[in-house]
């Protein structure tokens, strides 16, 4: 099995004092792999990946990173540490082109801007073309391929990626989730929170899934798919204690 890249153990936290989100949550993701956080809605997903990110402050708990501890980093310090993060929303500047965007996230990025440039262009052919046009122009997949690629910038270990396929049509949802798939043939291992769990599912390595801001069940992936259980946390039919 491979080695684990990340570490979340017992962290509670929450946007108000004394009201945690996020209740002794535990997760483990694997080098190479994608690791998979799905849940119904309010479960407290997107609160444990900003709180991975130092978007969130924890009350308790402790984020081991690379056989380092990384709890309570600040954003600004994810990319020397070999993390990117992928917001669901916002995650571009819509009225600067394509360029201009690229071109920020590599301030700053080890080793040479113009060849990490020019890979990105070839990993990312859509966006070489409109390299000229303004980000928000782009569609709404395209436009997640771009934050994609500025994450990619800093030559990370991992990506924390926040639903990157919500508001996307099935088609573009499947490239994006593909694609985030493909990364790992790279060696950079992903963090995924998603709402479309079939597709998520079926791409992911292993998943955890919360409720009511608590670990509920995790395993294989491809196991879930085909679990009852899923569809019963979704329903608000089946609890069970934190994994």
């Amino acid at each position: 099995m491979p080695d684990a890249i990340l570490q979340a153990k017992g962290v509670t936290a929450g946007y108000v004092p004394d009201l945690p989100i996020l209740k002794d949550v535990s997760i483990t993701a694997r080098a190479g792999q994608v690791t998979l956080i799905i849940g119904p809605n309010g479960a407290g997903k997107s609160t444990l990946i900003k709180a991975i990110a130092g978007l969130v402050q924890m009350s308790a708990g402790q984020i081991a990173f690379d056989g380092g501890d990384i709890t309570g980093i600040r954003p600004d310090q994810l990319a020397q540490h070999g993390i990117s993060y992928v917001p669901q929303t916002d995650n571009i500047f819509r009225s600067l082109t394509i360029r201009q965007n690229l071109d920020l996230a590599l301030r700053g990025a080890r080793g040479d801007a113009a060849a990490t440039l020019a890979r990105l262009f070839d990993q990312f052919p859509a966006l070489a073309a409109k390299h000229r046009d303004k980000a928000g122009t782009l569609s709404g997949g395209q436009r997640q391929f771009l934050a994609i690629a500025m994450a990619l910038a800093s030559a990370p270990k991992l990506i924390l990626m926040d639903e990157p396929s919500a508001g996307l049509s099935p088609k573009a949802a499947q490239e994006v989730l593909e694609h985030a798939r493909a990364l790992t043939e790279q060696g950079v291992s992903i963090l995924l929170v998603e709402q479309n769990v079939n597709q998520a599912l079926r791409l992911a390595d292993h998943c955890y899934i919360l409720a009511e801001g608590r670990n509920q069940v995790d395993g294989s992936a491809a196991d879930l798919l085909g679990d009852s259980i899923v569809g019963e946390i979704y329903l608000g039919g089946r609890r069970v204690g934190a994994a």
